[in-house]
């Protein structure tokens, strides 16, 4: 079944179609056959991917099948893209299953980028019942990441350029409402050396590319009626024209912080105002849980008027997901390819996300930028984004 919600009325960008759920279903196998079929199922078809860690566990009881003795440990992730049929399978190698063993299959935790149902199943053996089948039905492959627009702008040292307030041809070190978010529970003032003589650079040209330097300040600095304590970086597009496009792709080739209580991320606001916001990669660096050579954010922002209506997205684990690691420990490439009907993003080529595109009409400009939210000394790994590569690509 495939739905394009070509029909769906956006409201200007601030509705979405409602999330799927997502549920594992109770399957039964025939005792002495080798592989059993779990079904994973959507209520709903999906307007963005749905991403689920499927995990096997024990049986119980007298009748209980043991992983290694009776089947196989499972540890998998299931991956719904928008217009993949609503059922799937997860298959369980079988060694020896008697007549009644059971075990099930849960949720590690809640589906990314859907609702959770049923997050329980169980798996019995019996001649009593018809076994449960392979899902059949055509599952679309990721895309790998192609630019399709003409190349309007890269990022090179022999041109960049950058000021307070930015300007057509020039970054901004500002973000549109100034140097601050308070509102995000932020602790770093973001920096520029123009107007803070004597900081450490917050954005300068390195040996590997452009860095974006986030830091605990040797001396505080008193801005807006307080102290702070840390600096941030941001370059800001938004009066830069050439950063600008409203279809089309955007391409980061960069290195992340591994430093707790970093916030570093690749993100688009519209032209027009926030929200909406396309947030290509965040890294979450302030989450106890969070691992900067495992983990990618990617989300939506909708509303209109600086008020936000609703965010969909995912934090995903995406050595599992997608076999990419390393994010802090080498370059790699992070990419969103916005069409009319859907934006989907890519890490070193692969898809990795994909959405309905609520926000046709827009205009977007790209926020680099380094955050900080800590209290701590700051002083663990990098808290520096490196930038070697930035492409940006317009498309009709």
């Amino acid at each position: 079944m495939t739905s394009s919600f070509s029909t769906f009325d956006f409201a200007s960008g601030t509705k979405l179609p409602d999330k799927a759920t997502l549920s594992l279903g109770n399957a039964t196998v025939l005792p002495g056959s080798g592989t059993a079929y779990v079904p994973v199922t959507l209520d709903r078809p999906t307007p963005n991917t749905v991403i689920a860690r499927v995990i096997t566990i024990n049986g119980s009881g007298t009748l209980r099948a043991l992983s290694g003795y009776n089947y196989q440990t499972v540890d998998t992730v299931v991956i719904f893209r928008p217009g993949d049929p609503l059922v799937q399978t997860v298959e369980v190698p079988i060694t020896s299953l008697a007549e009644g063993q059971q075990f099930q299959v849960k949720l590690r935790e809640a589906p990314w980028g859907g609702l959770q149902g049923q997050s329980l199943a169980t798996i019995t053996a019996t001649s009593a019942a018809a076994p449960t089948l392979k899902a059949s039905g055509t599952f679309r492959q990721p895309r790998a990441f192609a630019a399709t627009g003409t190349l309007q702008f890269e990022l090179k040292k022999e041109t960049h350029k950058r000021s307070p307030d930015g300007g057509w041809d020039r970054w901004a070190t500002s973000l549109s409402h100034g140097r601050t978010q308070i509102a995000n529970g932020e602790a770093g003032l973001y920096l520029d050396s123009s107007v803070f003589p004597g900081v450490e650079g917050p954005v300068y040209w390195g040996t590997q590319g452009l860095v974006l330097h986030s830091q605990k300040l040797k001396t505080p600095i008193w801005y807006e009626g307080q102290n702070w304590y840390y600096g941030a970086t941001v370059l800001d597009g938004r009066n830069f024209i050439a950063s600008q496009i409203g279809y089309g792709q955007y391409e980061w080739v960069a290195k992340m912080p591994s430093r707790r209580g970093s916030w570093p991320a690749f993100w688009l606001i519209s032209t027009s105002g926030w929200p909406p916001e396309i947030d290509i990669y965040e890294g979450f660096g302030y989450q106890s849980y969070w691992d900067f050579d495992r983990h990618i954010g990617q989300t939506i922002h909708g509303g209109s008027g600086g008020v936000r209506s609703f965010q969909r997205g995912v934090t995903i684990q995406a050595e599992q997901a997608y076999g990419l690691n390393g994010f802090s420990q080498g370059f790699h490439s992070f990419a969103v390819d916005i069409q009319r009907d859907y934006i989907t993003w890519f890490v070193d080529g692969v898809e990795t996300y994909q959405s309905v595109n609520p926000f046709q009409g827009h205009r977007w400009y790209p926020i680099m930028d380094v955050a900080v939210k800590t209290s701590g000394a700051y002083d663990d790994g990098s808290g520096d984004m490196i930038i070697k590569s930035f492409r940006i690509y317009n498309a009709p």
